[in-house]
């Protein structure tokens, strides 16, 4: 039985909705036409670590999804073709034409859940990815950033080569040829689609569904702190939930917040559909993913709730977006400074350390396992 927002032992904290919050499934759906195996994971792993996947080889998906990081980075925004280093440590070679990309590397922890709703329900064929949502899907997620100039593709290859000229590639390494054969089992094993279901396979046991406030939420009420339910029920009052919700923390929805631009662009990004929105992020796993927003913009938790508390009276935080473009929810935000302390202890709750950690020790490719990344 599951904790409605109700259910609390601490009376003199207060309580503010009837919301009813459910802990992450622990069991992963996948698309009918992708079923998970254990070899098929295991593929996806070593295809995630290599850089045969970049149009110059020196970049991989783990470049910017990193362990070490929660599958994300330190960094504001990413650094992918033509860089050396990881995280925070990461910069362009010299001489440089790459541009920088443009958002913040979302972690792709917990992924596999993307659209889930209140009740727990989700479609891994229609789970929106990235920050505005252009792809469905890990199997398209997964193929996207190949097909990105400054991710993976670079300047040597257009996008329209460029996945053919990888499962070109792959096609002559023998290592890969066996294993896709062993997969797959079709002709020819070696394929674009197979190459992002291989991935998103590796990718959808990427979760964390075991943190204290999954425990917490599932019955245990031992296994919060009393300032982290305190924490929670502040939350709540301040309205966070409105967006936030759901096992992931997040509606999925599009929402102008008008966070300010990262000067490291040298245009203004206007999001989904150039109307300055962005998707909601999940707050689970916090503790990796700084810096935080679309853009990286800021550096810690208290810097986001400061600016919900500053956008709350509606005045635009972005000069490139007016006060009647912020998203009317933003007006029911109330959070007080008091509070922002026992709501970060409740964030805190959301980590769960439990993760895949383990890096191959070589890819079949035989380049570094994870691209570029040592300086």
């Amino acid at each position: 039985m599951y904790l409605s927002c109700n259910d609390s032992k601490e009376s003199t904290i207060g309580l503010f909705d009837n919301a009813v919050y459910i802990p992450l499934p622990k069991t992963i759906l996948s698309p009918k036409d992708n079923p998970t195996t254990p070899e098929k994971v295991a593929l996806g792993k070593l295809l995630f670590y290599d850089p045969i996947l970049s149009g110059n080889k020196d970049v991989a998906c783990a470049t910017c999804h990193h362990p070490d990081f929660g599958y994300a980075e330190l960094k504001d925004l990413s650094i992918g073709v033509n860089g050396k280093g990881l995280s925070m440590n990461r910069k362009f070679n010299s001489p440089n034409n790459i541009p920088i990309v443009k958002r913040n590397a979302h972690t792709i922890l917990n992924t596999a859940f993307n659209g889930i709703n209140v009740n727990g329900e989700y479609s891994p064929e229609k789970a929106a990815m990235f920050w505005d949502s252009r792809e469905e899907s890990l199997e398209k997620q997964a193929l996207a950033p190949i097909k990105t100039l400054e991710e993976m593709m670079g300047h040597s290859f257009s996008e329209d080569i460029i996945l053919d000229t990888i499962v070109n590639r792959l096609r002559n390494i023998p290592e890969y040829v066996l294993k896709f054969q062993d997969v797959f089992k079709t002709k020819p094993a070696i394929s674009s689609i197979n190459l992002g279901k291989a991935i998103a396979a590796f990718e959808r046991t990427l979760v964390t569904n075991n943190s204290r406030f999954d425990q917490y939420i599932a019955g245990d009420s031992s296994a919060l702190s009393y300032s982290e339910k305190k924490g929670f029920n502040l939350f709540k009052k301040a309205n966070c939930h409105s967006c936030h919700s759901g096992p992931m923390f997040s509606d999925f929805k599009m929402h102008v917040l008008t966070v300010p631009e990262n000067e490291k662009l040298n245009f203004p990004d206007d999001g989904f559909e150039k109307t300055y929105a962005f998707r909601t992020p999940t707050l689970r796993n916090l503790r990796y993913t700084a810096p935080y927003m679309h853009n990286g913009k800021f550096e810690n938790l208290l810097e986001v709730l400061e600016f919900y508390e500053d956008i709350a009276s509606g005045v635009s935080k972005n000069s490139n977006i007016e006060n009647e473009k912020i998203d009317s929810l933003i007006k029911k935000i109330d959070i007080k400074v008091i509070d922002m302390q026992p709501i970060i202890s409740f964030f805190n709750s959301l980590n769960d350390d439990t993760f895949d950690k383990v890096i191959p020790e070589n890819v079949p490719s035989k380049l570094p396992v994870g691209g570029n990344i040592f300086n």
